[in-house]
């Protein structure tokens, strides 16, 4: 009983936070300065036309009558139609998130094999040149602005020492040319076979992916550092060592399990927040992500998928959320 209370205290949260996460997006759909009614018919539009449109759009009425449109539009999920592409929003997003994820996925998978281990490394080697070295990295990682580190390498890298592709997703040989199967072109290009299209979809995300990897892990490797500091710290792990056990065993059998369930919520958030925070990454690099697609829409005016593309974000982060908190049960079954 108390673990089926516990599933209907779960989900009901996660209803709840989803509601105020629709109400939230709803209204910044409607406290922008910019009038969505003249941004799809221009602003020489003559006034019958305007209103004409208003009413289409249902913004004529009260802002109760929209916010319940609003609902039934997104429980048969319908995010409107982008005035910007003419196509439904869950299309346009279907077509780029994919690309953000392909970045945010192989950026943590690195941040998380670098980090980890270097964070352990700083914990048994605390105060000495090895930890203060590495923290030094982390605060690098952590002080510096995205676009900054993302602008030179651009400018290092391609512009100066030419060994790196531009911006973009691919060189313009390849373009369409890799059936979109999966959404990762990574993966579709090794799917179809082509393979010179893998190297240079490859070499194209090295940049982006290396910065936002960057970035995560030094926020992973400070967050291990404090958690293996603490289990090294712990009785067990003093028993451990007076019964003569190897110090290796000692860190990996008897220390790092107990910080493994913390480091699952850590790996979460953060993969949760690559997806919110590539939008700097991608316009910098051209990438044709949701962070791009979003910045564009807003600068236009085009509010249907600055809303869609912010509902979904958070709705991500949400449920990688919640994800984590069901691991992090799963894995020590002590937490209630």
């Amino acid at each position: 009983m108390g673990a089926l209370k516990k599933t209907f205290s779960t989900l009901g949260s996660l209803v709840l936070t989803l509601f105020g996460l629709s109400v939230l997006t709803f209204f910044i759909g409607r406290v922008m300065p910019t009038d969505p009614v003249l941004a799809a018919v221009g602003d020489n539009a003559p006034q019958s036309v305007v209103e004409r449109v208003r009413m289409e759009m249902g913004l004529d009425q009260p802002l109760y009558i929209q916010f319940g449109h609003y609902l039934n539009q997104l429980l048969h999920g319908d995010l409107g139609k982008s005035i910007l592409t003419s196509n439904a929003v869950t299309s346009d997003i279907a077509r780029f998130f994919p690309a953000t994820m392909e970045l945010a996925t192989a950026a943590i998978v690195i941040a998380a094999l670098v980090g980890i281990p270097l964070g352990v490394w700083a914990a048994v080697r605390q105060r000495s040149w090895i930890d203060q070295t590495i923290r030094v990295i982390c605060l690098a990682g952590h002080s510096l602005p995205v676009f900054v580190l993302a602008l030179l390498s651009l400018l290092v890298f391609y512009a100066v020492l030419g060994i790196a592709p531009g911006p973009g997703r691919q060189d313009i040989i390849w373009q369409d040319m890799v059936p979109q199967v999966t959404g990762f072109l990574t993966i579709d290009s090794l799917l179809a076979g082509e393979y010179d299209a893998f190297w240079d979809a490859l070499a194209h995300m090295a940049q982006p992916v290396l910065i936002l990897a960057y970035f995560s892990m030094a926020y992973i490797t400070r967050m291990t550092r404090t958690f293996m500091l603490n289990a090294l710290g712990g009785e067990f792990v003093i028993t451990a060592r007076a019964k003569g056990l190897s110090s290796r065993r000692v860190i990996w059998r008897h220390a790092f399990p107990t910080v493994a369930v913390q480091l699952v919520t850590v790996l979460a958030l953060t993969y949760a927040g690559l997806l919110e925070g590539a939008v700097v990454t991608e316009n910098v690099f051209a990438w044709p992500g949701l962070g791009q697609y979003l910045t564009t829409s807003l600068m236009n005016a085009d509010m249907n998928p600055v809303v869609g593309a912010t509902l979904l974000v958070g709705a991500v982060y949400v449920l990688l959320n919640q994800l984590a908190d069901l691991l992090y049960r799963l894995w020590d079954p002590r937490v209630k």
